[in-house]
């Protein structure tokens, strides 16, 4: 590997607008991970139905994609550490375009789900690699302020995604199947924007991947999730079926942790949980990503099936919440990079995510939809003030050749509570539904507990009753989750906080000629040789002042 003196030697701090351009190919890849959960998430009741699918079948086709994706963003973390992130980017793209392609081409539930899969794989490098690809070039405390173009990235996407999913589904010569084929173009420009602006370093280093460990992470955490999404319909939650998994993937986990602590390359490096900050920002993502997924995956249900709206007008509904995440996200990046400081806006985050999920708790299928507006916009800023910021706390605590493994476990387990979440709530859902059904004088199937409902094609009182029932267990699910916001904020009431450092070295190599960004360079070096005056730093201009 090329010393660190040489490549520093040959490298300089990035201007603004080599971050932009460099940054343009990634932001419309996270547009396009983003996309493909939010187009979905709105028209599930329609494709559910066409396929003959259940409210099980219904979950799934989420957490499958949630499952994946939790599951290899470790490992797309640590492969950051180890070889190109560029080319790491650009395979993710390709993994996910095939998933898309294939999904769009899905005969029935258990093929969706499957692509599904594929699809959560690509979308778990993209996200993952996001974080790591800005840290990777801006100090933590410039990168508050393009913190916010992710956020506002986000916020486009979900914006977007219901809206372009609802005038799909709602156009008879399109069809739901266009939900999957309409983000490959995008997938494909934001790949030809890679190659030509993505021009970063490589520090290559000669160590084996911790297959195994990633092996055991994976199949604990899909056991768990396997259990929770069937507990209560396909077994009794006390039942022998239960412990088997129970036990089956906790006894995995403890194997994993065994072998990531004498690994030599972990892939999730366990010295991460011995920091305070790091072990705090995870209990809060794991609150954002349950927040998060439950609000995009049961509002659609609640829009379509419990206040008859169609997939269109559903997207529209949701603009309050989107509202709040891109004035939340974009706002408090400026705000954090013009102060340094950031526990505050956390804490705002938490209150603002809490009291919303309490109040969402009381929607009902007759609820104000003004007042649900103003419920889903403080759930919108509690998880926009929390989801980048929570990464930024992180990676402001690891040195940088870790930026990539810190970056992914948060992440990991942001996506571990959206998948966890939806799970565990859609086998609530599923039984509340049934219930409610029941007490107004229907059987599961009429409403939901067998497949999910057309309410348009429905007469009353049928009708009346379906839309109530859905319309409580909605409420219900968000009650549920509220407790998860009071976690968030004692979580990052106990944060530590440290000011975001402006004077980490961040440096590229110059550009390529030839574009190509996989010959070895040291890309960055750790904090604290920065602070040591390393080559290469850059102060900020009011800092430098005031020595």
């Amino acid at each position: 590997m090329t010393n660190a003196p040489a490549a520093e030697a040959s490298a300089e701090p990035m201007t603004h607008r080599q971050i932009m351009e460099a940054l343009s190919g990634i932001l419309l890849g996270l547009f396009v991970a983003i996309l493909s959960s939010t187009i979905v998430s709105n028209a599930l009741p329609r494709i559910i139905s066409d396929l003959h699918g259940s409210q099980t079948s219904y979950t799934w086709v989420v957490t499958a994609t949630l499952l994946a994706m939790t599951a290899t963003t470790p490992i797309w973390g640590k492969l950051a550490d180890l070889t190109s992130k560029k080319l790491l980017v650009q395979l993710a793209l390709v993994i996910y375009v095939a998933g898309s392609a294939l999904a769009g081409l899905s005969q029935n539930t258990s093929m969706l789900i499957g692509c599904r899969v594929i699809q959560g794989i690509g979308v778990g490098g993209l996200t993952a690699l996001a974080q790591v690809v800005m840290a990777a070039m801006i100090s933590p405390r410039e990168r508050g302020r393009y913190s916010g173009y992710l956020g506002a990235t986000f916020a486009l996407a979900t914006v977007g995604g219901p809206l372009i999913g609802g005038v799909i589904v709602d156009t008879p010569w399109l069809g739901w199947r266009w939900c999957f084929y309409v983000g490959v173009p995008f997938a494909v420009l934001a790949l030809v924007i890679l190659q030509k602006t993505l021009k970063l370093p490589v520090v290559k280093r000669e160590v084996s991947i911790d297959y195994l460990g990633a092996t055991l992470i994976s199949a604990g955490v899909s056991l768990l999730l396997v259990w929770v999404s069937l507990a209560g319909r396909n077994y009794d939650w006390v039942s022998w079926q239960t412990a088997a998994m129970v036990i089956g993937a906790f006894a995995l986990l403890g194997l994993a942790v065994r072998v990531e602590s004498r690994a030599t390359e972990p892939i999730i490096p366990l010295w991460l949980f011995k920091e305070r900050t790091i072990v705090l920002a995870v209990i809060g993502s794991l609150a954002v990503g349950l927040a998060m997924m439950s609000a995009s995956v049961f509002l659609s249900q609640y829009f379509q099936i419990a206040r008859g709206k169609s997939p269109t007008v559903s997207g529209l509904m949701t603009l309050p919440m989107i509202g709040g995440l891109v004035i939340a996200s974009t706002v408090i990046g400026k705000l954090i990079t013009a102060t340094g400081l950031w526990k505050r806006y956390l804490v705002g985050g938490a209150v603002s995510l809490m009291i919303g999920l309490c109040l969402m708790g009381t929607a009902r299928a007759d609820t104000n939809l003004w007042v649900l507006g103003v419920y889903m916009f403080l759930v919108g800023v509690g998880v926009g003030a929390l989801q980048q910021n929570l990464v930024l706390a992180v990676q402001n605590a690891v040195p940088m050749h870790q930026l990539g493994a810190a970056s992914s476990v948060v992440a990991f387990f942001r996506s571990l509570g959206g998948a966890v979440g939806v799970s565990a709530l859609g086998a609530v859902m599923a039984t509340k539904v049934t219930g409610y059904l029941s007490d107004g004088g229907l059987h599961a199937g009429a409403g939901g507990g067998a497949g999910i409902p057309n309410v348009r094609e429905l007469q009353e009182p049928a009708r009346g009753i379906v839309e109530g029932a859905y319309g409580h267990s909605v409420g219900d699910i968000f009650l549920f989750a509220a407790p998860f916001g009071l976690i968030a904020l004692i979580a990052v009431l106990l944060i530590k906080e440290v000011p975001l450092q402006s004077n980490q070295a961040v440096v590229v190599a110059k550009a390529d000629p030839t574009g190509d960004d996989t010959g070895d360079a040291a890309g960055s070096v750790d904090g604290a040789d920065a602070a040591k005056g390393t080559a290469g730093t850059r102060l900020d201009k009011a800092e430098a002042r005031t020595r």
